[in-house]
């Protein structure tokens, strides 16, 4: 019985990521667009474009490879394996063990790996020049990710989310490089994201678009799925700020139902808020030129560089 009960809260949270993920997005559009004094599109919107691309055929440049057809599962089974591992509503489920910051940095790395890779698989020049970017980015992006785990894992003696987790919610205390790792993930995960101002997700500028520009040869299903990953890549890290900064009312290892229907609530909270935020620092913020996203970048690396140096200063004194 138990087995069951662990295989249904793990199936759970697996669902529940996948399901919430175009919420997310149609909630931050929704919120973008009310601050803009606009009315906006509905909330559901993302779960109706996805059904309308989804019904739609696939058309395949000619000189398309097997790649091309094969990445975009690819890249949603990685995305969706890392947006499931990072705890959500509870810690300690069926495959916490495997929940560990290096391996769900390891996964964004090879779905980014597999859409740099399409973008160049047709040959067109918009998908070279987004592939180029995108690659240029992540050179930034994973050192300055690591050094966030280095002072993570300093703090929590460990890389493990439910053992993270569980040490921020019991050991409350003000620290200056939590501080610095949290605005180095904020930063990390806006250019990930491709959001304002690194990119401008509602926008298909030829010359500046980054994401965009290495999907342009997709349709259909395909570029619904990818979609789709793009939608859980935003909710992953959302969901990563939660665990590791603000884990009050995940539900503890062995809770019961009572105690997930509390943290899936709580969970709820802190999308929507992390969602609001979202969308106020980009209807307050004005997108930056392509050749200062290295420096955006490298203060997050510089940000969490000082913040492992922070931290073995204070353990020597």
């Amino acid at each position: 019985m138990a087995l069951i009960f662990d295989l249904a809260a793990q199936s759970a949270q697996m669902a529940l990521v996948l399901l919430l993920a175009p919420l997310l997005v149609g909630f931050t559009r929704k919120v973008k667009a009310q601050l803009l004094r606009r009315r906006g599109a509905s909330i559901f919107q993302p779960y109706r474009d996805l059904v309308r691309l989804l019904r739609k055929e696939v058309v395949l440049a000619e000189n398309a490879s097997w790649l091309f057809r094969a990445a975009p599962y690819v890249i949603f089974a990685t995305t969706w394996v890392a947006a499931a591992l990072v705890p959500t509503f509870a810690s300690g489920l069926m495959f916490s063990w495997s929940a560990d910051l290096i391996a769900i940095i390891a996964l964004l790395g090879s779905a980014r790996f597999f859409l740099a890779l399409v973008g160049m698989d047709v040959g067109t020049s918009f998908g070279g020049i987004g592939s180029s970017r995108e690659a240029m980015f992540a050179s930034l992006a994973e050192p300055a990710m690591i050094m966030i785990v280095f002072v993570v894992s300093l703090i929590a003696g460990s890389t493990q989310l439910s053992e993270v987790a569980a040490h921020m919610s019991s050991h409350v205390e003000l620290r200056v490089s939590n501080g610095l790792a949290l605005i180095a993930l904020l930063i990390v995960a806006i250019a990930e994201n491709g959001r304002i101002p690194v990119d401008n997700p509602a926008t298909h500028l030829e010359l500046t678009m980054v994401h965009e520009a290495m999907v342009l040869e997709y349709s259909g299903r395909h570029l619904a799925v990818i979609e789709l990953a793009a939608a859980m890549k935003l909710l992953l890290y959302i969901s990563l700020v939660a665990c590791i900064f603000a884990p009050w009312g995940l539900a503890p290892e062995d809770a019961d139902i009572g105690a997930m229907a509390v943290g899936a609530a709580a969970y709820a909270g802190k999308l929507a808020i992390g969602g609001f935020l979202l969308a106020f620092f980009e209807t307050s913020t004005a997108k930056m030129r392509v050749f200062r996203v290295p420096d955006f970048l490298g203060a997050a690396l510089m940000l969490g560089l000082l913040g492992t140096l922070l931290l073995f200063v204070s353990r020597s004194l």
